[in-house]
């Protein structure tokens, strides 16, 4: 069987296992499986046990099961419900308030957290329901809270990005992280913009008496000041000992649990059986996204092994397309695809296949794959299948999935522009990841 039989071959059969509804690294298994068989016999299953051996000794990946419980902690504490207080009282009396709350919040969230699909859901319970008691536009509400959860796997501390930076070869995981920060900054700065605009444009889209906000003093501007302050502990204990050199993301994430507990405690919402569902639940999703990176790492194996890489590269280079070309082709295929598949399952699929194909047309790897988890977040806002238009749907059951869908596209749209921005100024992007 020729390298392209078995590429298709391998693909079509992930997809039509999934489309079954099998969990991701079943699918991934039972190809995995197959290929092995088929391709090498019986003595090759060797590779199985080489590949989780591998997933499970990665000391890359102990990262992913600390950032889970981290944000477990921070959500099963209600420590994020104190933040939401804070900061929507220091934002202060501006018209269309909330949809600035929304997206602050969500800033802050992103270096808590990480998860789009936490983040959307919180806001949709907490948030969407005061914004629309005040007369705010149920639209560009739900928009909000949905690219606002969308910075969350973009700026740092990121699952995603750990994952591909254990995937992917001779990246840092830490200089990943680090270049997540301009982006996600840039694209809420975007989020604001298009706020504000739409606003000028239709000034009914938000109220008018600004929610009758009352005017502060300076004791409750200091109180809520004093109430945020316990974050930073957080933020400073993650993304402060990477920028600094003082830790490894591994041991970041660990200090961030630490600094976790610490918040959760100074709030007094730590206790024991706040953190036995977090670790419990925390356990359940690392265990799910081990197995998953174990079965994908295998699939590049066999994909390798069998000359499908070799050969998908040859190809690429035999069509002579320019660099540009090439990118806008490598970014156009997730956002079409990731609108019908589980966008996790794609990244899995793409990265061995991608990898080489980067590497031959020397794009800068950091850059390049941080456009590449900006599509992956686009995919999970891209109707019919984003995993954070049903988080939100789920959040807020009056909202009907046809007003989500409508509410995503204009988000979609402000990410594709960053994503362009992104991809013709690199310096946005590898800016800091290059003075840390």
């Amino acid at each position: 069987m020729d390298w392209a039989s078995t590429l298709v071959l391998a693909i079509a059969a992930l997809l039509g296992l999934m489309a079954l509804g099998l969990p991701i690294f079943v699918a991934f298994l039972v190809v995995n499986i197959l290929g092995v068989g088929l391709l090498f016999g019986t003595r090759a299953f060797g590779l199985f046990a080489n590949s989780i051996y591998e997933t499970a000794t990665s000391e890359s990946l102990v990262a992913i099961p600390l950032f889970i419980l981290l944000g477990e902690i921070l959500f099963r504490s209600g420590s994020v419900e104190v933040l939401f207080s804070s900061v929507n009282t220091l934002i202060g009396r501006v018209r269309g308030r909330l949809y600035v709350v929304v997206i602050a919040l969500s800033a802050i969230f992103g270096a808590l957290s990480g998860s789009a699909v936490a983040v959307a859901a919180m806001l949709g319970r907490s948030v969407y329901p005061r914004m629309t008691e005040h007369g705010y536009d149920r639209s560009l509400s739900a928009s909000v809270i949905l690219g606002g959860a969308s910075l969350a796997p973009i700026i740092p501390p990121s699952l995603l990005v750990v994952v591909v930076g254990s995937l992917v070869k001779d990246v840092s995981i830490a200089g990943l992280l680090i270049a997540g920060i301009g982006p996600g900054i840039l694209l809420a700065l975007m989020m604001l913009g298009h706020v504000g605009l739409v606003m000028w444009r239709r000034p009914s889209a938000a109220p008018t008496d600004r929610e009758d906000a009352p005017s502060l003093t300076v004791r409750e501007v200091a109180k809520a000041v004093v109430w945020v302050l316990p974050f930073t502990i957080i933020i400073v204990s993650v993304m402060g000992f990477i920028l600094a050199g003082v830790a490894t993301p591994s041991e970041a994430a660990a200090t961030g649990v630490l600094g976790a507990m610490v918040v959760a405690a100074i709030y007094k919402r730590l206790s024991f059986a706040m953190l036995r569902a977090a670790f419990w639940d925390g356990t359940r999703l690392t265990a799910m996204i081990l197995l998953i990176v174990a079965s994908a790492k295998l699939f590049g194996q066999v994909l390798s092994f069998s000359g499908a890489t070799r050969g998908l590269v040859d190809f690429v280079t035999a069509l002579q397309v320019g660099p540009w070309l090439m990118l806008f082709i490598l970014m156009l295929v997730p956002f079409i695809i990731c609108m019908f598949i589980d966008q996790i399952a794609f990244m899995l699929l793409a990265i061995p296949l991608y990898e080489p194909i980067m590497q031959h047309y020397g794009f800068e790897p950091i850059w390049f794959w941080t456009l590449f988890l900006i599509n992956l977040t686009i995919g999970s806002l891209t109707p019919p299948f984003g995993y954070t238009l049903f988080a939100l749907k789920g959040a807020v059951p009056g909202l009907s999935m046809q007003a989500v869908f409508r509410a995503a596209w204009p988000v979609v749209a402000i990410f594709v522009g960053g994503l362009f921005v992104l991809a013709l100024i690199p310096a946005i992007v590898t800016f800091l990841p290059e003075r840390f």
